[in-house]
């Protein structure tokens, strides 16, 4: 299956597959353990999807022309970035932050997780970029495995400001390069 994926940058007419992906993965989190705190409609959407197409930021992993798997990367940080302190400089325009990293629930366990992180420090490397940092809701316990496999080092527990959303704590990972 994983030599199947081929990751791309999404365009404007894949926006509604990616929202329906969003959707399911939102479903599949409302039946089980909801980790990220992620909920239909709210966050991840299609208009997060459309924002990241606007800003060629948005990449989506394919099986067959199916969409399985998405990321965003961005050059800027959330605001809670700044609480805690990175392993290298704060330069933005030489740091990947990653958004959104979602796989669909009929794909789980193949490893799209962490082609997608692959992909994304391809891209850093390739554009000399220092490191990539990330958020997950502290406790989303699937993620952080993840994260800390591939390479990513917790640098420290912050507010980004989502209380009202039941969702107090992120921890931030950084992996240098």
């Amino acid at each position: 299956m994983e030599d199947r994926i081929e990751i791309v940058k999404a365009n404007i007419t894949d926006i509604e597959e990616i929202g329906k992906l969003y959707d399911d993965v939102c479903n599949y989190l409302c039946e089980h353990e909801n980790y990220p705190g992620w909920k239909k409609g709210i966050y991840p959407n299609e208009n997060d999807a459309k924002d990241g197409v606007d800003e060629s930021a948005l990449y989506i992993a394919k099986d067959n022309n199916k969409i399985v798997g998405t990321v965003i990367l961005r050059h800027k940080p959330e605001e809670g970035y700044k609480n805690v302190e990175w392993a290298v400089e704060n330069n933005y325009e030489k740091i990947y932050v990653i958004y959104t990293l979602a796989v669909h629930p009929n794909s789980f366990g193949l490893g799209i997780g962490k082609k997608l992180l692959d992909f994304a420090e391809e891209i850093a490397r390739k554009e000399g970029c220092f490191s990539l940092r990330l958020d997950v809701v502290k406790g989303n316990i699937p993620a952080e495995s993840l994260y800390k496999k591939c390479g990513y080092k917790c640098v420290g527990t912050t507010s980004l400001g989502y209380e009202a959303y039941g969702l107090p704590w992120y921890n931030l990972y950084e992996k240098v390069l």
